[in-house]
């Protein structure tokens, strides 16, 4: 008898859910305290915790729902055969307007068009009520409806010219790749971040936001001498119109080599009127880079990257595993679709590693700022991102900052930046060691 590796993956799906969902039971039991944590007495006022609070039990609320309609969906198009049933519709399609039925390219470009649309019909929704209800009612939304609509069909157009030929070459490795197979997918992946790396934010990018360099003045010197005196090759730097959508803030670092670039978002020097505190933040920023977090962290991609196709060579051709599934054919997405359902434990696993990993280097890069003398300015720094809610990434992830209480499990399960009660006690425990 065969293994019902379908209805096993379902059935994970949905005990997953369970264990998530008492999490997030948790987490919201900690964002409905009345009081801030000790760390934060003095710091935050009652006002900004009481705002922050509403906004945290805002998300938490829409969460609930979100995850509740999605794991019924993905329950369902599993479980009741809805994935085979439109990967033939699509090559149904294909005749209808002159495409030959049989070339598994086309048949495969067509069933993710259709994929493509459901999921903004089905996701629509949500982003809709997320952006302009909640956001809104907390004063973060700056985006009109015509804003929000016109970046959506902008990504479903860069979809449409960029995943075609990307899809159309992994189908083409996958036929020809014989019994080296996973060493040319990752190649061909790895080449390709790097493309995407370069390109993303010279042509991409500046699609949705308009980049201007940073104005002759007092930051920009004083990050420039930040840079200088750690010998990072940078080369411009630029500021980013983020508030034309939010009022959440950003800041990252890209380019390879001695070709580096800094982005500030508009909104984050709006919002941190001491220059101190955005040199701070920026020298966080640069510990990940001199203590070769960003390079351990790319390695660590790729290692898994490869891993995974590996894994995926190995199944491939497994005739049991596409049955179970609903499928009389192999097609080789589906095949990679298949795959990654039944890996989602290793997944989970491999995630929550990443996750220790990741707050580790959050601490060091915090270390390394506070020993180039930005201790109380990065402190001040990451309160006032807080208070004010911004979404500072790769410095914050979104899910930390509106959460002044965190439940303890629930954050070590999720959170790949630690909360900012964590990362203020660790700021403030050198100098009382050297007291």
């Amino acid at each position: 008898m065969a293994f019902l590796y379908m209805e096993a993956v379902v059935c994970f799906m949905i005990l997953m859910y369970f264990f998530e969902t008492y999490l997030d039971l948790r987490q919201h039991a900690a964002l409905k305290l009345p009081t801030l944590p000790k760390t934060l007495e003095g710091v935050i006022s009652q006002e900004k915790f009481e705002k922050s609070r509403a906004y945290s039990l805002d998300k938490s609320h829409f969460h609930f729902v979100h995850e509740f309609v999605t794991i019924l969906m993905d329950s369902a198009i599993l479980f009741f055969g809805i994935l085979p049933w439109f990967w033939k519709k699509s090559g149904n399609f294909l005749p209808l307007v002159g495409l030959n039925a049989e070339n598994e390219i086309l048949h495969t470009l067509a069933f993710l068009a259709g994929v493509m649309i459901w999921s903004q019909i089905t996701d629509l929704p949500f982003s809709l009520y997320s952006t302009f209800v909640i956001e809104a009612r907390h004063g973060f939304n700056k985006q009109t409806i015509w804003l929000f609509f016109r970046d959506l069909i902008k990504g479903m157009c860069l979809a449409i010219v960029l995943g075609p030929p990307i899809v159309s070459a992994i189908i083409v490795i996958v036929q020809k790749g014989g019994p080296y197979l996973a060493i040319y997918l990752w190649a061909f992946m790895f080449v390709l971040s790097l493309v995407m790396m370069t390109l993303y934010p010279v042509l991409i990018a500046p699609l949705f936001n308009k980049f201007t360099p940073l104005p002759d003045g007092e930051l920009r010197l004083k990050i420039e001498k930040l840079a200088s005196s750690l010998h990072f090759p940078l080369k411009k730097l630029f500021v980013v119109d983020g508030s034309t959508r939010s009022s959440h803030s950003n800041a990252y670092m890209y380019g390879f080599y001695k070709n580096k670039r800094i982005v500030l978002y508009d909104t984050l020097i709006q919002q941190c009127k001491n220059d101190e505190e955005i040199v701070a933040v920026i020298a966080h920023e640069l510990g990940h880079w001199k203590l070769n977090h960003t390079m351990y962290s790319f390695i660590a991609v790729q290692i898994l990257t490869f891993l995974q196709f590996g894994g995926y060579t190995l199944v491939r051709n497994s005739t049991d595993l596409f049955r179970s599934f609903g499928f009389d054919t192999q097609p080789v997405l589906i095949g990679l679709i298949i795959f990654q359902h039944t890996v989602i434990p290793i997944q989970h696993l491999v995630s929550f590693g990443l996750n220790l990993v990741s707050r580790s280097f959050e601490f060091q890069a915090d270390a390394f700022a506070k020993k180039l003398g930005y201790g109380s300015a990065l402190r001040a720094g990451l309160v006032k991102l807080q208070v004010t809610e911004l979404e500072f990434s790769p410095l914050f992830q979104e899910e930390n900052l509106s959460a002044m209480n965190t439940d303890p499990w629930y954050s070590a399960y999720h959170y790949s930046h630690p909360p900012l009660v964590e990362r203020l006690a660790a700021i403030d425990e050198p100098d009382k060691k050297e007291d």
